[in-house]
């Protein structure tokens, strides 16, 4: 039998630190079976509305409904292996999911990212070859297409993860290990985390469960008890490799955005603004004198924040063991609207297209100022900054 190697989930170490104002996390880290690195970071959860009420299935109605949609990648693309600099073909898998009836499938970047060829099995064992439509490295999604009849697509429906509650029941359908049409359950437990993204920046409200989530669960949907997709699975926390009960998925609400921009596209682009930036408690604000906000920790140079004149830190004081910078400015505000958290500044960009103008309130030196900043593309990636 042909063996296969399967797409890395990669295992995650929980941080609570400094995050770009439009993007990465910056600290060390350790990985597992992938030179993509990944950080999950912790981010305070505010009130919110009970979700709407919707009719509960079981665990076995939710599969029986949906396990049609679900697919199982598999990805050859070519690697400079041997000593000689030969072009060697490497097999991979993962999985995905069907959106609508002309075959498209949702999945993660990481699964098809420099795809040679992709293949596309189904619920029934037929199995189509896929084309790639477009990527975003910066959510980690992915669309494929297959040329499939309709008596086999069966399209998921979407639910909206800003209804989703901690405590809901999550249910995980996908390949783990190439052990297709598996079904887990758990459920959501914890809400706005931040995923960094395969190109490094920051990917806003991941939902965490602990439903298992295993290697080749990769793309495949995360859905509440009504059967609808609220996440797409995407990375795990692990120690040991295998499911710890901590696994991550992209936000529905994000999923839906850049799934229909990448079917009418074929890319996505972000706004940019190019800082790093560090949450201060009121606490730290008080013995740092300076005002609550969010202090930038670094500007990139040729970034719009570069250009508008924003300053990063100078220097770093420790404070109940961690590390805080100081210096630098600290913003207050976007467009009018308070800012205290590294996850308000970077909604605060991704709500703006690039070109777009933004106000920047911020404290320097005991006085406020405000800065009209354009915001440009982001980068296809960023270095990874730690400390």
């Amino acid at each position: 039998m042909k063996s296969r190697s399967r797409i890395p989930m990669i295992a995650l170490i929980l941080i609570a630190t400094l995050v770009l104002g439009a993007g990465a996390g910056a600290v060390a880290y350790s990985t597992f079976g992938s030179n993509s690195t990944t950080v999950i970071r912790q981010v305070p959860v505010s009130s919110s509305e009970p979700a709407a009420q919707t009719t509960p299935l079981t665990v076995g109605q939710v599969y029986r409904n949906a396990y049609r949609g679900v697919v199982e990648i598999t990805v050859t693309s070519e690697s400079q292996s041997n000593p000689f600099g030969q072009q060697q073909s490497q097999t991979a898998q993962g999985s995905g999911f069907v959106i609508d009836d002309s075959g498209h499938i949702v999945t993660n970047d990481h699964v098809v990212d420099s795809a040679k060829t992709v293949s596309v099995q189904f619920w029934n064992g037929a199995t189509y070859k896929a084309s790639v439509v477009g990527t975003d490295p910066s959510t980690d999604l992915g669309v494929i297409k297959v040329d499939a009849p309709q008596s086999v697509l069966h399209p998921l429906q979407f639910g909206n993860s800003s209804d989703v509650q901690v405590g809901d029941a999550a249910i995980a359908i996908g390949s783990p290990f190439g052990l297709e049409e598996t079904v887990t359950s758990g459920i959501v437990s914890a809400l706005h985390r931040q995923m960094e993204a395969p190109n490094n920046f920051t990917i806003n409200d991941s939902i965490q469960t602990d439903a298992a989530i295993n290697h080749g669960n990769s793309g495949g949907p995360l859905l509440n008890i009504s059967g609808q997709v609220i996440g797409v699975n995407s990375q795990i926390r692990s120690d040991s490799g295998g499911s710890d009960g901590v696994g991550f998925a992209i936000p529905s609400d994000t999923v839906k955005s850049i799934a229909d921009t990448l079917i009418g596209n074929g890319k996505v682009e972000h706004a940019y603004l190019g800082v790093s930036v560090q949450e201060i408690s009121s606490s730290v604000a008080d013995q740092l004198n300076l005002v609550t906000g969010v202090e930038v920790a670094t500007v990139k140079a040729n970034t719009p924040a570069a250009k508008a004149g924003l300053k990063g830190s100078t220097g770093n004081k420790v404070l109940d063991g961690r590390q805080y910078p100081t210096g630098g400015d600290v913003i207050t505000a976007i467009d009018g609207q308070k800012v205290t958290s590294s996850e308000n500044v970077q909604q605060a960009i991704d709500a703006h297209q690039p070109g777009d103008t933004v106000k920047i309130t911020y404290w320097r030196n005991g006085d406020s100022h405000t800065v009209s900043v354009k915001l440009t593309t982001r980068p296809t990636t960023i270095p990874q900054q730690r400390g």
